[in-house]
């Protein structure tokens, strides 16, 4: 598909402040309630040793610091919980180890447990429960945690619902994109790229897509607009209308972002209509929305 000649500018939604700009930010989210966040490192880690950290939010203006102690994550997924505290969980998990951690609002452990190797995306709800999201070695792994390769867990581990195997989309085999919003889930995934949405009963509905290879999505009232794809379509946007069984395309354009610059290498996080994007080096959040669009 060639790249298209139409453009879709993101806008600034949040910073990071100067004052933590010299730190290392190990990872960063925009949380269930529009919360930016950012998990910050100041010195050097050991392989295998716990560390402190720091999450900065910015909510609005508004600017917290909360001090996490002993953090174990390598290679670290944040989110934020509805009571103030935090979970960090490990992307990769070592053995039978416990790779994720729920930090109380003091920044102390409260607990501790496992929802499988191979996390590509761990999104928190309005509820607190964890949506996670599966890479490839997650479903083919030995860990048969993630073998469903999209979950939804309590932030106490206790395992809530998985994607059936017999789901009409078929079997997953790497999890591209998760949008969690209002009790809602809507997956991606390779090999056939259906667009699945999980209703917070369990119930779930599949529509084929018309575009591979998407890392994001967004959804509203009857639209849907798939953000990514392979090499040159990488900034792709592709705004569709979900029909009985097929989103139909309406609309492709490139995203690009505030001065009109290509996105380059990215984070994206998807909540309902709006797709936020932080661009390389990761101290600023920018969005687009599918509502105003609409």
């Amino acid at each position: 598909m060639p790249t298209p000649a139409h453009t879709t500018s993101l806008t600034l939604y949040a910073r990071l402040p100067r004052a933590h700009a010299q730190q290392h930010v190990l990872h960063s989210t925009v949380d269930a309630f529009g919360r930016a966040h950012w998990l910050l490192s100041g010195a050097s880690r050991s392989e295998g040793t716990p560390y402190d950290a720091m999450v900065v939010t910015v909510d609005d203006g508004r600017v917290q610091e909360t001090h996490l102690s002993a953090v174990t994550a390598r290679h670290p997924l944040l989110d934020a919980l509805p009571d103030g505290g935090f979970v960090v969980a490990d992307a990769r998990r070592r053995g039978r180890a416990d790779h994720v951690q729920i930090f109380d609002t003091l920044g102390r452990t409260s607990w501790a447990f496992a929802v499988g190797d191979g996390i590509e995306h761990l999104l928190a709800d309005e509820s607190g429960d964890l949506w996670v999201g599966y890479f490839d070695e997650g479903v083919f792994g030995d860990d048969a945690l993630g073998h469903a390769g999209l979950r939804r867990w309590s932030s106490t581990g206790e395992p809530l619902w998985e994607l059936p195997p017999s789901t009409a989309g078929g079997c997953m085999a790497d999890c591209y994109a998760l949008n969690v919003h209002r009790g809602e889930a809507w997956a991606y995934y390779y090999t056939d790229f259906p667009l699945v949405r999980v209703r917070a009963d369990g119930s779930v509905r599949v529509w084929d897509s018309p575009v591979a290879g998407a890392k994001a999505t967004a959804v509203h009232s009857g639209a849907v607009a798939f953000f990514g794809g392979y090499g040159q379509e990488q900034d792709r946007l592709v705004l569709c209308t979900p029909a009985e069984r097929t989103a139909a395309p309406y609309l492709h354009s490139t995203l690009v972002r505030p001065d009109g610059s290509p996105v380059g290498r990215r984070r994206v996080v998807a909540r309902g209509s709006r797709l936020f994007v932080q661009a390389d080096p990761y101290t600023a959040w920018e969005v687009w929305d599918l509502a105003a669009a609409s």
